[in-house]
């Protein structure tokens, strides 16, 4: 998702898990009952406002956010959610899905911001859109249900609040995990570096221009440097040669498919995605691996979560807006149409996430690279990723 960040639509092969919450996506415009759709322009990027028939009474709040939130802009879910937060709190919620990093529109507005909260910065975004300024800090009571670690992890300040998050994994095929005598279900990124078969089977996203890609590439920096005590450019010099990159996560589960064996064996992506591609009684059609090393399990955690854009005049009905983000009738929606794990621990899971590889004892990587380092280090680290990948490719 970022220099253009990647659409969540759902790829084009039957063992691809649900559409992904990216915080990216086209432009909606969600009240209520979808009635009509025009095309306009926000700020010199390209929208969809979709006008409701319902039109509400009492304040109106401006929500930016990413075009799959809970099941898309203009779903079933997300409307009956927004009309009962209009009803307990005489508001009426304008939800906007913008096409482009919610970061960036929000920085472009910095002067004269057109909305008063976000849904959907993550832990790469959300330190982005505070180093500019463009934030509230607020401290949530439901943050009781929620584990430190995660607010740490996104937003030690409170200026983004964590709605749900999961762990950044390796999908790999039932005919990899074969040849590989099920090693690969501790995969590690030595073992990518060491063994050119692996490489030649992992597809990643590439880091300038996705999300998923970007995480990816944080992800290795944290574990070379932090757990290995290694310089994070050796994975790349080693691994460069043989690997496959895609321009987007979309691309690149356009082109696995646990079904076919000329798919690339293994594909960055989700640790819930088995859990997404069940259908029915079945099993998945493929398993996916975090970090192995020595014993331990590591995972880059992904976290999304809920800001307050500074300039609002409706401080008090925001922040019941990011309390009731946190609370039951939101989080309960999240397991499977996010896809991801609620902030809120009290929430049940429903049973296909005994799918998920979620292991005990996961040790986050998030950590090893400072939330406030993120802004200013973020390019520097992309170019240098560039560079090695044009020198193996030029």
């Amino acid at each position: 998702m970022p220099a253009s960040d990647s659409s969540s639509d759902a790829p084009p092969n039957p063992t691809a898990p649900a559409p992904r919450s990216h915080p990216a996506g086209t432009t909606g415009r969600v009240l209520a009952v979808i009635a009509v759709a025009v095309v306009v322009l926000l700020g010199g990027i390209g929208t969809y406002e979709f006008v409701a028939s319902h039109s509400g009474n009492g304040t109106t709040l401006v929500v930016y956010t990413y075009e799959s939130l809970l099941g898309g802009c203009g779903s079933d879910v997300l409307t009956r959610l927004a009309q009962s937060f209009d009803q307990a709190h005489h508001a009426q919620l304008d939800i906007e899905c913008v096409s482009g990093t919610l970061s960036s529109l929000l920085i472009q507005q910095k002067n004269a911001p057109s909305a008063d909260l976000v849904v959907g910065l993550d832990e790469i975004t959300g330190p982005q859109a505070d180093a500019a300024g463009v934030l509230l800090p607020y401290q949530s009571p439901e943050l009781a249900n929620v584990s430190p670690a995660l607010v740490d992890e996104l937003a030690p300040d409170h200026s983004v609040t964590p709605y749900e998050s999961g762990y950044l994994a390796v999908d790999y095929t039932p005919a990899f995990a074969a040849s590989t005598g099920g090693a690969v279900a501790n995969f590690s990124l030595p073992m990518v570096a060491s063994n050119s078969t692996w490489a030649k089977n992992l597809l990643f996203e590439d880091p300038t221009t996705d999300i998923v890609g970007e995480e990816f590439l944080l992800s290795e920096i944290a574990f070379y440097e932090t757990v290995l005590g290694s310089d994070w450019t050796t994975f790349w010099k080693a691994a460069d040669p043989n690997l496959g990159v895609s321009d987007s996560w979309s691309d690149a589960y356009g082109a696995f498919n646990a079904s076919d064996p000329s798919s690339p064996g293994m594909v960055v992506s989700f640790n819930t995605d088995p859990a997404a591609s069940v259908v029915g009684s079945s099993p998945p059609a493929y398993h996916t691996s975090l970090y192995h090393w020595n014993g331990a399990t590591y995972g880059w955690r992904t976290i999304y979560g809920v800001g307050i854009v500074k300039g609002t005049q409706h401080l008090a009905l925001d922040e019941a807006f990011v309390d009731w983000f946190l609370e039951g009738a939101v989080q309960s929606q999240i397991p499977t149409n996010e896809w991801e794990y609620p902030a809120n621990v009290t929430t049940p899971l429903p049973p296909v996430f005994a799918w998920a590889e979620n292991p005990p004892g996961v040790v986050p990587l998030n950590p090893g690279i400072p939330y406030a380092s993120i802004p200013g280090s973020l390019a520097g680290w992309q170019d240098e990723w560039q560079t090695l990948w044009n020198k193996a490719h030029g």
